[in-house]
């Protein structure tokens, strides 16, 4: 009896697990983002990157310049670490409705997102260098409108299934 309690427990946990939250869940929330208006000019970003424990590993400041030229936007990142190191990612997004692929120099293959109401969902992988080695990370990314120059965003990032850590950052529109 203890025994089918406990697995009926563990099953319910287990399909709790794989429910997921829709981007279309947000559909009608306000202010609607559109990556093509909020991503044009530039953006600062301030945020952090904390390993599966929950410990801050690294703190860092994102400079995005942005444009447009139709449906395709560039966002040229420019990143400065606490530890002093500098980074540069330049993202290619093309827009198709609610919809956005993005590439990147550490990108592998094409981006996918969706967007809805004042959230986009996006989904990647990211050739992350570490210890001298190349760990292609599963990036899974909400980014959330808060209101006409503020939009906040997490992203998880697993191997293999499993949770490594999580980037939160915040942007601030010029």
């Amino acid at each position: 009896m203890i025994v089918r309690h406990l697995f009926a427990a563990l099953a319910a946990l287990v399909l709790a697990g794989c429910a997921a939250v829709d981007v279309n869940d947000y559909r009608g929330e306000r202010p609607v983002l559109d990556l093509a208006q909020y991503f044009n000019g530039t953006v600062d970003g301030w945020g952090m990157f904390q390993d599966r424990s929950g410990r801050v590993v690294k703190r860092f400041h994102v400079r995005i310049d942005a444009s447009w030229t139709g449906n395709t936007g560039t966002l040229d990142e420019h990143f400065e670490y606490s530890d002093g190191t500098k980074e540069r990612r330049v993202w290619t997004l093309v827009k198709d409705g609610d919809r956005y692929t993005g590439t990147a120099g550490d990108v592998v293959g094409t981006a996918q997102g969706a967007a809805a109401g004042n959230a986009l969902h996006w989904t990647y992988v990211l050739a992350l260098p570490v210890d001298g080695r190349t760990w292609h990370m599963d990036m899974d990314d909400w980014m959330f409108l808060v209101d006409e120059t503020t939009l906040l965003n997490r992203t998880t990032m697993s191997k293999f299934g499993v949770k490594v850590g999580e980037v939160t950052l915040s942007f601030r529109k010029r």
